[in-house]
């Protein structure tokens, strides 16, 4: 698990970084591995996709809650079909629900969820950044 979850964090830092590229998400990585191990990882059913032995994506939901709390892609597979697999895998892992905050600002995200059937409910601020962020859910 441990190789899975140094791909996984670099694959997140890397995607993230791609998009936001004002912010040294380099920080952030101790705090994003503490979070996999103590939070994701004991809760979440947690999918990635492979490409060859590379890790080109993956998505956490909490099967309890239906929460989605990550669904990332490799930058240079946006576009294909590794997104809308993984949104599958996630409605497999909670197939009444998914719900997920995504950035006010991350409108490729936004219209990504959208395509897949998820409807805005509300808005609130990132807990970390105070960031505006959507509320978005789905159900079938």
């Amino acid at each position: 698990m441990h190789a899975d979850e140094e791909a996984t964090i670099a694959l997140w830092q890397r995607a993230w970084q791609h998009h936001y590229r004002d912010i040294d998400f380099a920080k952030r990585v101790e705090w994003w591995r503490r979070r996999w191990r103590t939070e994701l990882v004991p809760t979440a059913t947690i999918s990635v996709a492979m490409s060859a032995d590379q890790v080109i994506g993956f998505v956490t939901v909490d099967p309890r809650t239906g929460y989605l709390d990550q669904i990332v892609v490799a930058p240079e597979v946006w576009g294909s079909e590794v997104a809308s697999r993984l949104m599958a895998a996630a409605r497999l892992a909670s197939p009444q629900r998914l719900e997920l905050r995504v950035n006010a600002d991350n409108a490729r995200a936004i219209g990504f969820y959208r395509k897949q059937g998820f409807i805005d409910i509300g808005e609130a601020a990132n807990e970390i950044s105070g960031a505006p962020v959507r509320i978005m859910r789905w159900q079938p």
